[in-house]
């Protein structure tokens, strides 16, 4: 038979979402993929069950259901302090993944190069790929992860077409500085570069740090897209509610890709996701400190433990060290296989998310109930002896 695409064979399928495979089949807890345990607000889901009976189901406008849009314009404006026209600065995707292909597709052309740091989503560079576009990838240095400045703009002066840029940061938990982002904001202009932020992290971020709209600094509208989603801030992973946000003649081109990509998102899950938009600041100060809880649970237990890790700034994840477990010659991938198996719990082996050399890495989550994380604290606590 004739030959197919070429490009697979540059990644393989998703680490990520195989370990939850791996984590179902061991009925191990999942660490490894992000996404809760819990329940959404009880708002979302009580309007969800109207709309169950009511409608809409069928079809909705390409660009997302206008009341979906107004409410998104409305409660991104107010974090990004300006104002978004619903009309014309905004595109409902399914998930953020959708948001971020459509963008890369827009501003790109065959052979362009996209700067990243690592280490980074994994996403990131297969979607690169698939848009004939090189990867440059510029190294975030624990613990802190800053990059530098000098290698930056050596990855500018390149000729990339864009930079993309997770904030805050999945897997590092990193939250980019004022001073980091202007940098790389005068970078941008300078090498007229187009910066397209994965900010779906923004509400959970942990003090004193916060998280700055790269869109709201100076001159940094007119270049700027910015991705984000509803799964995390709303705990609705399985619900696909991403978007974009951009200036017009940006935005033109990011919506020729998404009518013709995948038409539109669930026209029944927007109508039910508006009144999570329009949650007062006290549903935000709550959830952020949610996570805040929740992360000073689990660190406090890897700490008991003894297992290392990079504290994270922001987001849900700890980058753990686990040298002390390897065996001699092991793979951090069938470690990581063997964690599940053994010890029942599913983590992400770290040469998913990075350029350089690392084996001794994984990628944990504690975006989970109180009971979860403190089972899984559990079975960790015995590891070197439950791995033989």
């Amino acid at each position: 038979m004739q030959e197919m695409s070429r490009k697979t064979k540059h990644f393989t399928d998703s680490v990520i979402r195989r370990m939850t495979r791996i984590a179902i089949e061991h009925n191990a807890i999942n660490l490894a993929q992000g996404f809760p345990d819990f329940d959404p607000p009880k708002e979302i889901l009580d309007r969800l069950e109207e709309i169950s009976a009511i409608g809409p189901h069928q079809y909705p406008i390409t660009m997302g259901a206008p009341n979906f849009r107004r409410a998104l314009a409305k409660k991104c404006g107010r974090f990004m302090g300006r104002t978004i026209d619903p009309e014309q600065e905004i595109v409902v995707t399914i998930g953020s993944t959708e948001a971020m292909v459509d963008t890369i597709f827009a501003l790109t052309n065959p052979g362009d190069k996209i700067i990243m740091f690592s280490p980074y989503f994994e996403n990131y560079r297969a979607q690169a790929i698939f848009a004939d576009c090189e990867p440059i990838f510029v190294p975030l240095v624990p613990p802190t992860f800053h990059y530098d400045a000098d290698r930056l703009e050596d990855a500018f002066k390149q000729g990339a077409k864009a930079i993309l840029i997770c904030n805050p940061s999945n897997p590092s938990g990193k939250v980019f500085t004022r001073e980091e982002l202007e940098q790389i904001a005068a970078l941008a202009v300078k090498y007229d570069t187009y910066v397209i932020m994965d900010e779906v992290y923004e509400h959970i971020v942990y003090a004193p740090h916060q998280h700055i709209y790269m869109n709201s600094l100076p001159g940094m509208w007119e270049r700027t897209v910015s991705c984000s989603s509803l799964s995390k801030t709303y705990s609705i992973t399985g619900w696909r509610l991403g978007y974009a946000i951009a200036p017009k003649h940006l935005m033109d081109k990011i919506k020729q890709y998404h009518d013709f990509n995948t038409v539109g998102a669930a026209s029944p899950l927007m109508e039910a996701a508006v009144v999570g938009l329009e949650m007062p600041d006290r549903y935000y100060e709550e959830f952020g400190a949610h996570y805040a809880h929740m992360k000073q649970l689990f660190t406090s237990g890897l700490d008991s433990i003894g297992i290392e890790y990079t504290d994270p700034q922001g987001a849900y994840f700890v980058l753990a060290n686990v040298r002390q477990f390897l065996k001699k010659g092991q793979t951090d991938v069938a470690f990581c296989e063997q964690m599940a198996a053994k010890v029942g719990v599913a983590v992400v082996p770290g040469t998913s998310f990075f350029m350089e050399d690392v084996q001794d890495i994984v990628r944990m989550h504690f975006a989970k109930k109180d009971a979860t994380l403190y089972e899984a604290l559990n079975r960790l606590s015995d590891l070197k002896s439950k791995l033989g």
